[in-house]
Protein backbone atom coordinates (compact mmCIF):
# COMPACT_ATOMS: atom_id res chain seq x y z
CA UNK A 1 0.00 0.00 0.00
CA UNK A 2 1.35 3.25 -0.92
CA UNK A 3 0.77 5.83 1.68
CA UNK A 4 -0.26 8.52 -0.39
CA UNK A 5 -1.79 8.00 -4.65
CA UNK A 6 -2.48 10.55 -6.69
CA UNK A 7 -5.94 9.36 -8.37
CA UNK A 8 -7.22 10.80 -12.14
CA UNK A 9 -10.87 11.12 -12.79
CA UNK A 10 -11.21 10.40 -17.08
CA UNK A 11 -14.44 9.92 -18.90
CA UNK A 12 -12.84 6.89 -21.24
CA UNK A 13 -9.45 7.86 -21.22
CA UNK A 14 -7.98 6.14 -18.22
CA UNK A 15 -5.53 3.36 -19.69
CA UNK A 16 -4.85 5.60 -22.84
CA UNK A 17 -3.82 8.32 -20.31
CA UNK A 18 -2.20 6.41 -18.16
CA UNK A 19 0.15 5.00 -21.38
CA UNK A 20 0.82 8.60 -22.22
CA UNK A 21 2.32 9.45 -18.96
CA UNK A 22 3.80 6.41 -18.90
CA UNK A 23 5.83 7.03 -22.20
CA UNK A 24 7.08 10.79 -21.23
CA UNK A 25 8.50 9.86 -17.71
CA UNK A 26 11.78 7.91 -17.72
CA UNK A 27 11.26 5.88 -14.38
CA UNK A 28 7.60 4.83 -15.35
CA UNK A 29 5.45 1.57 -14.92
CA UNK A 30 2.21 0.58 -15.22
CA UNK A 31 1.49 -1.51 -12.75
CA UNK A 32 -1.79 -2.82 -12.92
CA UNK A 33 -5.28 -3.05 -14.89
CA UNK A 34 -8.16 -3.55 -13.55
CA UNK A 35 -11.46 -4.54 -15.70
CA UNK A 36 -15.06 -4.11 -14.77
CA UNK A 37 -16.96 -7.48 -14.03
CA UNK A 38 -19.56 -8.76 -16.15
CA UNK A 39 -23.61 -8.10 -15.17
CA UNK A 40 -23.20 -4.56 -13.42
CA UNK A 41 -25.71 -2.51 -14.93
CA UNK A 42 -24.41 0.82 -16.96
CA UNK A 43 -20.87 -0.91 -16.76
CA UNK A 44 -19.91 -2.52 -19.96
CA UNK A 45 -18.03 -6.06 -18.74
CA UNK A 46 -14.57 -6.29 -19.52
CA UNK A 47 -14.08 -2.46 -20.01
CA UNK A 48 -10.72 -0.63 -18.59
CA UNK A 49 -12.23 0.81 -14.87
CA UNK A 50 -8.87 1.52 -13.13
CA UNK A 51 -4.96 1.59 -14.63
CA UNK A 52 -2.51 1.65 -11.23
CA UNK A 53 1.39 3.23 -12.74
CA UNK A 54 3.93 5.32 -11.50
CA UNK A 55 5.97 8.36 -12.71
CA UNK A 56 9.28 8.80 -10.77
CA UNK A 57 8.44 6.61 -7.92
CA UNK A 58 4.82 8.75 -7.13
CA UNK A 59 1.73 6.24 -7.65
CA UNK A 60 -1.27 7.11 -9.59
CA UNK A 61 -4.38 5.58 -10.51
CA UNK A 62 -6.42 6.48 -13.19
CA UNK A 63 -9.87 5.84 -13.28
CA UNK A 64 -12.83 5.81 -16.29
CA UNK A 65 -15.58 7.02 -14.33
CA UNK A 66 -17.93 9.32 -16.75
CA UNK A 67 -18.29 12.73 -17.76
CA UNK A 68 -19.20 14.22 -14.50
CA UNK A 69 -16.00 15.57 -12.77
CA UNK A 70 -13.55 17.75 -14.92
CA UNK A 71 -10.33 18.81 -14.59
CA UNK A 72 -8.91 22.41 -13.51
CA UNK A 73 -5.57 24.11 -13.19
CA UNK A 74 -5.92 24.57 -9.28
CA UNK A 75 -4.37 21.30 -8.94
CA UNK A 76 -1.43 20.81 -11.00
CA UNK A 77 2.11 18.33 -10.90
CA UNK A 78 5.23 19.81 -10.98
CA UNK A 79 8.10 18.07 -13.01
CA UNK A 80 11.19 19.68 -11.33
CA UNK A 81 14.05 19.73 -13.76
CA UNK A 82 17.75 19.89 -13.50
CA UNK A 83 18.52 20.72 -16.66
CA UNK A 84 16.96 22.75 -19.67
CA UNK A 85 17.30 19.68 -21.56
CA UNK A 86 14.62 18.55 -19.45
CA UNK A 87 12.92 21.10 -19.50
CA UNK A 88 12.37 20.63 -23.06
CA UNK A 89 11.39 17.30 -22.97
CA UNK A 90 8.97 17.03 -20.02
CA UNK A 91 7.24 20.66 -21.90
CA UNK A 92 7.30 19.53 -25.05
CA UNK A 93 6.32 15.74 -24.56
CA UNK A 94 3.56 16.72 -22.43
CA UNK A 95 2.06 19.97 -24.41
CA UNK A 96 1.81 17.65 -27.34
CA UNK A 97 -2.49 18.33 -28.07
CA UNK A 98 -2.47 20.36 -25.12
CA UNK A 99 -1.88 24.08 -23.89
CA UNK A 100 0.44 26.51 -22.95
CA UNK A 101 -0.02 28.91 -20.28
CA UNK A 102 2.55 31.24 -18.78
CA UNK A 103 5.61 30.98 -15.98
CA UNK A 104 6.40 27.14 -17.33
CA UNK A 105 2.82 25.90 -17.00
CA UNK A 106 0.89 23.82 -19.20
CA UNK A 107 -2.32 21.30 -19.51
CA UNK A 108 -2.21 18.25 -21.73
CA UNK A 109 -4.63 17.02 -23.81
CA UNK A 110 -6.73 15.55 -21.47
CA UNK A 111 -6.61 18.95 -19.10
CA UNK A 112 -4.29 17.56 -16.29
CA UNK A 113 -2.19 20.55 -15.24
CA UNK A 114 1.62 20.17 -15.12
CA UNK A 115 4.46 23.13 -14.18
CA UNK A 116 7.63 22.04 -15.66
CA UNK A 117 9.70 23.47 -13.51
CA UNK A 118 14.07 24.20 -13.06
CA UNK A 119 15.41 23.24 -9.82
CA UNK A 120 17.69 26.08 -10.14
CA UNK A 121 14.20 28.78 -9.95
CA UNK A 122 12.86 29.06 -6.61
CA UNK A 123 16.91 29.30 -5.83
CA UNK A 124 16.56 32.44 -8.08
CA UNK A 125 13.38 34.27 -7.38
CA UNK A 126 14.59 33.61 -3.14
CA UNK A 127 17.62 35.44 -3.43
CA UNK A 128 17.97 37.42 -0.22
CA UNK A 129 19.66 39.74 -2.54
CA UNK A 130 15.89 41.66 -4.11
CA UNK A 131 16.93 43.14 -6.70
CA UNK A 132 18.46 39.54 -8.27
CA UNK A 133 15.32 37.49 -7.13
CA UNK A 134 13.11 40.38 -8.70
CA UNK A 135 14.73 40.30 -11.97
CA UNK A 136 14.64 36.60 -11.89
CA UNK A 137 11.15 36.88 -11.51
CA UNK A 138 10.46 39.49 -13.81
CA UNK A 139 12.18 36.99 -16.13
CA UNK A 140 9.76 34.03 -15.20
CA UNK A 141 6.95 36.46 -15.46
CA UNK A 142 7.86 36.80 -19.51
CA UNK A 143 7.98 33.17 -20.45
CA UNK A 144 5.83 30.70 -21.59
CA UNK A 145 8.15 27.62 -21.53
CA UNK A 146 10.90 28.36 -18.87
CA UNK A 147 14.68 28.77 -19.99
CA UNK A 148 17.26 28.25 -17.77
CA UNK A 149 20.07 30.46 -19.62
CA UNK A 150 18.14 33.58 -19.53
CA UNK A 151 16.69 33.01 -16.08
CA UNK A 152 19.89 32.68 -15.26
CA UNK A 153 21.13 35.65 -17.21
CA UNK A 154 18.65 38.10 -15.51
CA UNK A 155 19.65 37.45 -12.29
CA UNK A 156 23.45 37.44 -13.02
CA UNK A 157 23.04 41.25 -15.02
CA UNK A 158 20.84 42.47 -11.57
Amino acid sequence: MHPLTTFLWFNTEAEEAANFYVSIFKDAEIKKVTRTPEGIPGLEGGAVLTVEFTLNGTHFVTLNGNTQYKSTPSVSFVVNCDTQEEVDHYWDNLLEGGQSMACGWLTDKYSISWQITPTILPKLISDPNQKKANAAMQAMMKMIKLDIPSLQKAYDEA
